[in-house]
């Protein structure tokens, strides 16, 4: 599902300008000590002026320091986890094996959805002081260099998993590698004519965006075929984009003998498209997918397996190592987790007999 898009730094930068909580205090017109305890969410301070408190620390982009906050009470054993489509598939494994490393450590995982370009635009504007968390989890979406920013105020650790996201430690796997796995399988099956239909999937991204499709027109250049960009189509990630991508392949004066899509629910919808046109998968047409979701085996679909719940273990591991200082230093190369072929029914040799 799943390029390094912003600039440098370390995820633990600050701002050039520190904002204490002095000024905050000052924009509120309360003492120091009040807006400690406002901050604190202390019982006995009163709503209006715990709500005033905050206003001033979020027009200030004031962030307690980790300092400040072990003084105030030591590390808060939670750890934010953001994420755009909690009930996919592929989010839903991460954050299942995230949460399992996390609870081996004694941390806690607090979700945030930052689904939608409003939804996330207001997460980002709203990060405030009281979001006491000790580390930062980024599920496989692009952060931009405001957001980086943004992200850096808080003063904690950040790592990403599902791909490599800015200069953040992260864990994903090889697109352009698990791309070739899938055309290099087509094109040992005598295929030369494929079709690729790629999705668009609102800021998610891989280690690299592009790495699916650069890998389908490498494999056709190395098989010696000359890649026609008129097999690739892009479509809305998910089954109706798949079956919209392939009717528009079928469409075409020369349609495809085999088709890689993006991943298997994009693949699925494909297969849909051909059955109801009374098409045979394989015999008429192969498809092939990526991710190995559980509904590719009970639809006896071919595809490109990749460990998403190990890549949430795996960043788990990271976020422990970081709080133990151990990725203070310089931040670790991306982690690349191994994809695998996973042979099915849904390829077979172009013109195969039933």
């Amino acid at each position: 599902m799943t390029g390094d898009t912003t600039p440098g730094g370390a995820a633990t930068s600050r701002p050039a300008s520190v904002v204490t909580l002095d000024d905050v205090a000052r924009r509120a017109g309360v003492s120091s000590a009040t807006a400690s305890r406002a901050l604190g969410d202390h019982p006995h301070v009163a709503a209006a002026t715990r709500a005033r408190v905050r206003e001033a620390a979020e027009e200030l982009d004031y962030v307690a320091s980790p300092e400040a906050t072990r003084l105030a009470g030591g590390p808060t054993g939670r750890v934010a986890v953001l994420v755009p489509h909690p009930s996919r598939w592929f989010f839903g494994e991460l954050i299942e094996g995230l949460e399992e490393s996390l609870r081996a450590v004694d941390l806690d995982l607090v979700l945030f959805r930052v689904g939608g370009p409003e939804e996330r635009a207001a997460f980002f504007a709203r990060l405030p002081a009281r979001r006491k968390v000790d580390a930062v989890v980024v599920l496989a979406f692009a952060v931009d260099e405001a957001e980086h920013a943004r992200l850096a105020s808080l003063g904690v650790d950040v790592v990403a998993a599902g791909g490599r996201v800015a200069s953040y430690p992260s864990v994903g796997i090889d697109d352009h590698l698990a791309g070739r796995q899938a055309m290099d399988h087509l094109i040992h099956l005598g295929h030369r004519r494929i079709g690729m239909i790629a999705v668009t999937n609102d800021g998610e991204l891989a280690p690299d965006p592009d790495g699916r499709t650069s890998a389908w027109r490498a494999a056709l250049a190395d098989a010696g075929a000359e890649p026609d960009d008129d097999l690739v189509v892009t479509v809305p990630w998910g089954g109706e984009g798949g079956a919209d991508g392939m009717a528009r392949l079928l469409g075409l004066r020369t349609p495809p003998t085999a088709v890689l899509a993006h991943d298997d629910e994009t693949a699925l919808g494909a297969v849909r498209t051909l059955r109801r046109a009374g098409l045979r998968v394989p015999e008429d047409l192969s498809v092939i997918g990526i991710d190995d979701h559980p509904v590719a085996a009970l639809t006896d679909l071919t595809t490109v397996a990749q460990p998403v719940r190990a890549q949430g273990r795996r960043a788990g591991e990271l976020v422990a190592a970081a709080l133990r200082g151990e990725l203070r230093e310089r931040v670790p190369p991306a982690e690349l987790l191994p994809t695998r072929l996973v042979l099915r029914g849904t390829t077979s040799p172009p013109g195969a007999p039933r």
